[in-house]
Order: structure tokens, then sequence, then C-alpha cells
């Protein structure tokens, strides 16, 4: 995990991202790509290259991520329910080498979804 990911370089302020919600685990920021009404994509504030090494994150740690992920959730005004995605490898579509979730709301979401 050398090189910079695109969110590496958000993280350090590097390239703009659209804020949905931020604290000491979590940065939350709108998808400039999104896929539902509402798209956020959550990425902690450590990193780890996918959701397979998630275990390699201290466990208060992970929780701290897990909490931010439903309060961005809550700050984009998901009350009637969303989608938490991770996506893992390449036939799981991961793009991004950095342990990311995808929370999908602002509409009734299909079933199933691949």
């Amino acid at each position: 995990m050398a090189e910079d990911t695109i969110f590496d370089k958000i993280l350090k302020k590097e390239i703009p991202c659209d804020t949905v919600y931020e604290d000491e685990a979590v940065l939350a920021f709108k998808d400039i790509n999104p896929q539902a009404p509402v798209h956020i994509v959550a990425i902690p504030k450590k990193k780890v290259s996918g959701f397979d090494a998630i275990s390699d994150l201290p466990a208060d740690f992970t929780g701290r991520y897990m909490n931010g992920i439903r309060a961005a959730a809550r700050q984009a005004g998901l009350t009637n329910g969303y989608r938490v995605v991770f996506n893992m490898g390449k036939d799981g579509q991961q793009t991004v080498d950095y342990l990311h979730a995808h929370i999908l709301g602002g509409r009734e979401l299909g079933w199933p979804p691949g």
C-alpha cells in the first residue's frame, strides 16, 4: 500500500470532497458518481486495503468507524432506511485499494443487488 489512493489524497485535503460527516475515525462524503439519490462514501482515517484487512485495525477504532457510518447516514437524513455496501476485491468491484463503505439511500432499493 505504498502508493497514495484517491482516498489518501482526500484525507490530506489534496483533493476536495463534499463532506457529509466527519469525526476522529471517519470521513464521509458524497460520491462523485452516485448510484442512488443519496450515495455517500465513508472512509476510515486509518488505512487498510479493504474489508478483508479490517481486522488489522484496532477493534475500538473499527467500532468508531462503524458508528461514523451510521452517523453519516443520519446526517444525510436517511430515516426510511439505507444500504451499506463494502466491495472487496476484483470480483466484488472494489476499485480503490482502501477500505470504504458506500451508503445508499433516498429511495426504495431493489433486491437482489447483484
